[in-house]
């Protein structure tokens, strides 16, 4: 396992990267079979386009496998998790009076996309869950016999707080809610299971925790909602008969990919696929205990920082994801967080304080020279 880790992901010795929150680094079977598709690009052009269209297909059913869809026709991809929400907010037929229940302070795209909805007479009701014991309880209280949708972020960004989103499911699927999860924080590091959570909608990018590139994310619609979502975006694509160009009557598929209005981003596709075969060669309960053990790692080493203080909820192994954020106490936060970029300690400036993200494969040496550049600058 050692040596595959070693190969896959030969970072430069200098560099602690704890930014996979953020930005993920490419393993090295992404980043050969992007320089190979560039290469074929290069020399034949779209000589072997239906192998293209074979990768493409590996990759709906790994997106398939990864979050328990019944097929590969359930899954759409789209350019990032934004686009895809915007699909859901817009394409319902809401009516007037109707509310959402989301997170307040969650990410701008989990915020804004349903805040756009106000000329519709929807109004956008967030709730405060990081200052409560029970984030679950205060989300479905905040329902009422108004309510639409409920739309949350798996884990927290800032603060990496996880969700028990089987538990938020089964109340959308008894109150009869529609239940959206912006699974980008989750997807690659947690395994999820639709069977389980019951999401009407999901969505999430490939470029964090399922090591792709950016410009592809996934889109799950629940079939039976697939044509009730009013469609926006046309192309010849998204046809039931794509490739018949000269064809003058259409109609949109009735698979996921009525969602996809134009040509895919094969580039992507080729990373994203390469990337999954890792993540599935690994195992996702083996990389989600490898990454928890690194949080609880760093959980160590920074609680021996005198100044630091946590603001993720680091008492419940339940609430763990791969984020882990805090502060040092009389310190401004975004100037430690440039002071530790200068140090190659790559992290993030989120919620007030530093986020550190950890994948499965990151080193203890990566951490331990994180924590040291850490307390130095601290101690100073």
């Amino acid at each position: 396992m050692q040596q595959l880790l070693e190969s896959e992901f030969p970072l430069q010795p200098d560099i602690s990267y704890l930014n996979h929150a953020a930005v993920s680094p490419w393993p090295t079977r992404t980043a050969e079979a992007i320089i190979g598709f560039s290469r074929e690009n290069q020399h034949i052009g779209a000589s072997h386009y239906p192998e293209w269209l074979g990768v493409e297909q590996r990759l709906r059913e790994r997106l398939a496998r990864l979050t328990g869809a019944d097929s590969a026709s359930d899954i759409a991809l789209l350019k990032n998790t934004s686009e895809a929400l915007s699909v859901v907010a817009h394409g319902i037929r809401w009516q007037a009076g109707q509310n959402i229940v989301g997170i307040h302070h969650d990410f701008p795209s989990n915020r804004i996309v349903w805040e756009s909805l106000a000329d519709q007479q929807v109004k956008f009701n967030p709730v405060d869950i990081l200052g409560t014991d029970q984030p679950e309880q205060a989300l479905m209280e905040a329902c009422d016999r108004h309510t639409r949708l409920l739309a949350v972020s798996s884990v927290h960004y800032a603060t990496g707080l996880r969700l028990d989103l089987e538990m938020l499911g089964n109340f959308c699927e008894q109150r009869r809610i529609l239940f959206c999860v912006d699974a980008i924080q989750s997807l690659g590091v947690i395994p999820f299971d639709l069977k389980r959570v019951k999401a009407d909608f999901v969505a999430a990018d490939g470029h964090k925790w399922m090591l792709g590139p950016e410009g592809l994310a996934l889109f799950y619609c629940r079939p039976e909602l697939r044509e009730q979502l009013r469609l926006h975006q046309f192309g010849w694509h998204m046809l039931d008969s794509p490739t018949d160009f000269d064809r003058l009557e259409w109609q949109a598929s009735r698979k996921a990919t009525r969602f996809e209005c134009g040509s895919p981003n094969m580039l992507g596709i080729h990373g994203l696929e390469a990337s999954l075969s890792l993540l599935e060669h690994i195992g996702h309960d083996q990389i989600l205990k490898h990454t928890i053990n690194n949080i609880r790692y760093l959980i160590e080493l920074l609680s021996d920082i005198d100044p630091v203080k946590f603001i993720s909820r680091i008492e419940s192994e339940e609430r763990l994801s791969g984020i882990l954020c805090f502060r040092a106490a009389g310190m401004d936060s975004e100037r430690l967080h440039q002071q530790l970029m200068q140090r190659k300690v790559v992290c993030a400036y989120r919620g007030g304080g530093i986020r550190f993200s950890p994948h499965f494969y990151t080193s203890k040496l990566q951490m331990d020279r994180a924590c040291q550049i850490l307390g130095q600058l601290v101690k100073n």
